[in-house]
């Protein structure tokens, strides 16, 4: 195993890794895939710049940071019609919000105002919601998925690579039982170009539909978020990771690939448990992750797209399931006060119902009333 240092992990090549590389995979392919098969995205560009940023990523940090789609902008694309002028726009706009926070320094102080308890509601509702998404994709072939899923488990105790092994028999099955796959055939593979120039109209409607939806998941799971659970695994080699340098990696790819077709993305603290909770611990994984589906864009008549896209639902979902367990589940939830508990269960509610910026909001309130009840418990226990 290689030696840590404040800059990250030294990069590793190794099956471990290699099984880390494909753990978030239950959260990329399902956005990533969806949005090229069901609204109709150049897949090219959207392929190549998670290829991209993933291999950007393991170099910046050296250590298994994800490269994920956005989920606000992913869903309503997948709900409402949006041109793609509009989408380029709205991942400019993102990406330049997230380098001004960044650069500025403004983004670490608002995540040092954020309360120990509401960061571990967040991160238990966050938990509970990916679950609920790997639920979804488990029903789409129950037995494979279940049996996929106590595969995991057991091949996690021991020192064999589970992602690795999963996701070979989940495409094994998909092919054996003919399990549907994601259509397709009708994608154009050709090399990005640059999207026109949005109309006002789209622009408007890009920062109302998907900009301000985004942000507030962004900046509380893909960067505040991100950094505290590197923080939780790799202690100081992870010391670099910051919601600074996050918002600033996350600004930078949108700002530069965005314009290019490809699908608006961030940082994302489910995807660091997934990485590590399967293998990986250095940058070795993202890495592997990048050149790989650097491989797959490079095959010719897109037959490495099609490759993925057989990969069964229900054999993503069971990574997904996993992961969302070792987010939710963190150590910060076992170590706290017990009048944190109220907090927390708030927090996380309202981050499942509604979203991470109302969780924000009733969390602090509900913390706010915490720390008056116990200032008044004091006062009355000194009488």
């Amino acid at each position: 195993m290689g030696g840590s240092n404040i800059q990250g992990a030294c990069f590793r090549f190794d099956l471990s890794e290699a099984s880390g590389a494909l753990g978030d995979l239950g959260t990329l392919l399902p956005l990533m895939l969806g949005t090229i098969a069901l609204v109709g995205l150049a897949p090219m560009p959207v392929v190549l710049g998670f290829a991209v940023s993933y291999i950007a990523t393991a170099f910046w940090y050296r250590l298994p940071i994800p490269v994920q789609p956005m989920k606000a902008v992913a869903a309503v694309l997948l709900t409402a019609e949006m041109s793609p002028e509009s989408l380029a726009a709205s991942g400019v706009i993102i990406g330049a919000i997230l380098l001004v926070l960044g650069g500025t320094g403004l983004i670490d102080k608002i995540g040092r105002l954020v309360p120990q308890s509401v960061l571990a509601g967040l991160q238990l509702g966050l938990g509970v919601t990916l679950s609920l998404v790997a639920f979804d994709l488990l029903t789409t072939a129950p037995v494979l998925g279940l049996a996929l899923t106590a595969m995991i488990a057991i091949l996690l105790r021991t020192s064999l690579p589970a992602a690795v092994i999963a996701l070979v028999a989940a495409l094994l099955a998909g092919w054996t039982f003919d399990l549907e796959p994601l259509p397709l055939t009708h994608a154009t593979w050709a090399m990005p170009t640059l999207v026109g120039l949005p109309s006002w109209e789209e622009l408007e409607q890009g920062f109302a539909v998907f900009v301000l939806p985004q942000l507030a998941l962004t900046l509380t799971n893909a960067v505040i978020l991100t950094a505290l659970v590197a923080g939780d695994y790799f202690d100081e080699a992870a010391r670099h990771v910051t919601p600074r340098r996050l918002s600033i990696s996350s600004g930078l790819g949108n700002l530069l690939l965005a314009p290019f077709g490809a699908l608006p993305m961030c940082h994302g603290a489910g995807g660091v448990a997934a990485h590590h909770r399967f293998g990986a611990r250095s940058g070795g994984a993202p890495l592997i992750l990048g050149v790989a589906l650097l491989a797959v864009t490079l095959m010719p008549g897109g037959i490495g797209l099609s490759l993925l896209a057989g990969i069964p639902a229900a054999g993503l979902g069971a990574l997904l399931l996993v992961a969302s367990f070792e987010l939710a589940l963190s150590k910060r939830l076992f170590n706290c006060r017990p009048s944190c508990y109220p907090v927390i269960a708030a927090t996380a509610g309202v981050t499942i119902i509604f979203d991470p910026f109302w969780a924000l909001v009733a969390g602090t309130v509900a913390e706010s009333g915490r720390m008056i009840a116990v200032r008044a418990l004091r006062r009355l226990f000194q009488r």
